[in-house]
């Protein structure tokens, strides 16, 4: 095929790229490979998966998530593939099989080493239920407009949204 000027061989060769590209896709795009919303929350189901470069198993092998129920953000799909942001903005392709609509997030402290609080109820006048730690994963069992429920081992209660990963700021869950 002989195009007629370098713009038309640019924007051919940029179709070409293009077709084997993921497919990158906005909030409730139809884009998306899975037909679920781009960007969305899901976890990982196992203890051990491989974040690749790229969208097929022929990519290298960047790192592995060692535990099940991390909280992961789903930026981009390419058939079976999934590109995922973590909570420290680390970005990677999974399997989709590797990964589970259970909701869950990690609970966020502007310090380290400051506790955030875990209410018996949705409001900060109600009695504290625990205290947890930055980095602590919990299960969100649902969220209104300030407050997510969040459960996990030896804990049970109400937390401020803010205080989570996880959840976007003005979803709900049930």
């Amino acid at each position: 095929m002989k195009l007629k000027s370098p713009i038309a061989a640019l924007l051919f060769a940029g179709a070409i790229v293009g077709a084997n590209a993921p497919v990158l896709a906005a909030k409730d795009s139809p884009l998306s490979a899975s037909g679920l919303p781009v960007p969305r929350y899901v976890s990982l189901k196992s203890d051990h998966v491989n974040v690749r470069v790229g969208p097929t198993k022929d990519n290298d092998v960047a790192w592995v998530y060692t535990r099940a129920g991390l909280p992961v953000e789903i930026t981009a799909e390419f058939e079976n593939w999934r590109r995922v942001r973590d909570s420290e903005g680390a970005e990677g392709w999974v399997y989709h099989s590797l990964l589970s609509g259970r909701r869950t997030a990690v609970i966020t402290m502007k310090d380290k080493d400051e506790l955030a609080t875990l209410y018996e109820s949705a409001s900060t006048s109600a009695a504290v239920a625990a205290r947890l730690q930055a980095g602590v994963v919990a299960q969100i069992k649902r969220c209104d407009t300030s407050w997510c429920r969040i459960i996990g081992q030896g804990f049970d209660g109400w937390i401020e949204k803010q205080r989570l990963w996880g959840v976007y700021a003005d979803e709900q869950v049930n």
